[in-house]
């Protein structure tokens, strides 16, 4: 099952990834200063992914579309990427590298499917035994 889910880096910053069903995140976000921001971010994935177009940037002579859109491009690697453009034309979230352009499109279809996935819970911090309180002896009281 697919999820979304929020870390904190050493910063003290957050960042959300949806992740498939597979373990693999098929979108990451920028950083926020705020947990409230980053899940704000998801929201936006799981109203914007499901209506967006797609947009080839790779292509001689790519189609324009309005916002929401993903475009694809290629990266510095040469590996296809996309991104998820919101309706106000803000970056939500770009891809890992895929090795073709088919599996790139298939990451979009996965985004758009899964865009409504649950955050997943943050692990509570484990709670340290505490020793047990020692009886005060009779005698000392």
């Amino acid at each position: 099952m697919s999820k979304y889910v929020i870390t904190v880096s050493p910063k003290g910053k957050y960042h959300f990834n949806l992740v498939a069903s597979n373990g693999e995140p098929i979108l990451s976000s920028q950083m926020y200063a705020a947990r409230k921001g980053a899940v704000k971010g998801i929201k936006s994935v799981a109203k914007n992914a499901p209506v967006a177009a797609v947009v080839d940037l790779t292509a001689k002579k790519p189609v324009e579309a309005k916002n929401p859109k993903f475009e694809i491009f290629e990266g510095k690697d040469g590996k296809s990427y996309f991104r998820l453009i919101a309706a106000n034309a803000k970056a939500i979230g770009v891809s890992e590298g895929y090795n073709t352009m088919a599996a790139c499109k298939s990451g979009i279809k996965s985004v758009m499917k899964n865009a409504g996935a649950e955050i997943e819970k943050p692990a509570k911090a484990k709670a340290e035994k505490k020793a047990p309180a020692k009886k005060a002896c009779k005698k000392c009281k």
